[in-house]
């Protein structure tokens, strides 16, 4: 399909957002001295825009497939006309030049998972994880209950979690958002998103709804309290190659009365107990595999800001009916990622070639 064709139709509607503007490649070009790899950083490239005065992230989106093109119309479309301060700011869009382009904010500071797991990278002090944990619940609380539609997002992981100056928490990459009017449940799709973080029971019937966000959000809590990725080694197994996930891990801590061994060893006991505490039974209250039993994002922010208390969870993690076997965590597929447990990135999904964990950079 020819790019003209494909967006013709649609520009109008771009157009109908208030903020975010269509710019015109030239207009692009020069920001970034003709996309010189002196300005590459990652999949992006750092641009600065003279008539706004702001310091811009462009993002190359693949145009050869049809899947980068309508995650391309998905983050232009959903993205532009959300506001809140912890979600990535769109600045703009071009699709001219035989490109597709995406501007956001800056962020100077990267994204999470290069706090967590980066050698090169300082240890994030826990004041700041607590920030972070509270800023991306308080995104999803207005995504999933605060905006005229519930925008579930399908993909929330470390890598999709960017830091402003300020180590803000901004989450970013609504490629494979979709929108669900509020009341009507499961949005029905193809396979999507990281494994790790997926809703287990989402990888088998494919719907994906507001249950399935809070799923890879439990997941994500745990993961910034312990600082370990979702798939990891099993120290109990006998044999090497025996993975666990996160949550099985400090499930069977917290059935065990210590839940706080699963803190970060890096923090170095420097962290508010209570805090912690907080943080991991909600990762697993979250991370429930019988996604009734979890809450919503407003019960489960509720309990991070202090105003109810935790869940009384069972010492033993509930196995599900559904749970696919261990081996399905190490299986890739077109439309699915995988999280490493030793590397340092993410492989992309949905036939994208660009690294997520290097988006703005």
């Amino acid at each position: 399909m020819d790019e003209g064709d494909f967006f013709d139709d649609e520009a109008d509607d771009f157009e109908k957002g208030t903020g975010p503007k269509r710019f015109h490649y030239g207009e692009l070009a020069i920001a970034t001295d003709d996309f010189s790899d002196e300005h590459k950083l990652g999949s992006v490239y750092r641009g600065f825009l003279k008539e706004l005065n702001l310091d811009v992230a462009i993002k190359r989106v693949s145009k050869s497939s049809k899947q980068g093109r309508k995650e391309y119309a998905s983050e232009v479309r959903i993205i532009s006309r959300l506001r809140h301060r912890n979600l990535v700011q769109l600045i703009g869009w071009c699709h001219g030049g035989g490109e597709l382009l995406l501007v956001y904010e800056l962020m100077p500071n990267a994204s999470l998972d290069t706090h967590l797991y980066s050698a090169n990278a300082g240890v994030l002090p826990w004041p700041l994880r607590h920030e972070i944990v509270l800023g991306i619940g308080s995104a999803l609380l207005y995504l999933h209950e605060e905006w005229e539609q519930c925008v579930v997002h399908r993909d929330i992981k470390p890598s999709n979690i960017m830091l402003d100056a300020a180590f803000n928490a901004k989450l970013g990459d609504f490629g494979l958002a979709r929108l669900v009017d509020h009341g009507r449940g499961s949005h029905t799709t193809v396979l999507a998103g990281t494994m790790g973080y997926m809703d287990p029971e989402c990888m088998i019937t494919g719907r994906a709804n507001a249950e399935s966000d809070v799923y890879s959000f439990g997941v994500v809590l745990l993961e910034i309290a312990c600082g370990r990725r979702p798939i990891m080694a099993d120290h109990q197994s006998e044999v090497d190659e025996d993975r666990i996930h996160i949550a099985q891990w400090v499930w069977d801590l917290y059935g065990n009365g210590r839940i706080l061994d699963a803190t970060d060893r890096r923090l170095n006991g420097e962290f508010d107990g209570g805090e912690m505490e907080a943080v991991m039974v909600v990762g697993l209250w979250c991370a429930h595999p019988d996604r009734s039993l979890r809450p919503t994002i407003r019960q489960a922010v509720g309990v991070l800001r202090g105003e109810a208390p935790p869940p009384s969870l069972p010492a033993r993690m509930p196995v599900a009916t559904f749970l696919p076997p261990v081996d399905a965590f190490n299986h890739t597929s077109s439309s699915v990622a995988t999280g490493s447990s030793s590397a340092s990135t993410d492989t992309t999904r949905s036939s994208r070639t660009t690294e997520t964990s290097s988006l703005l950079k």
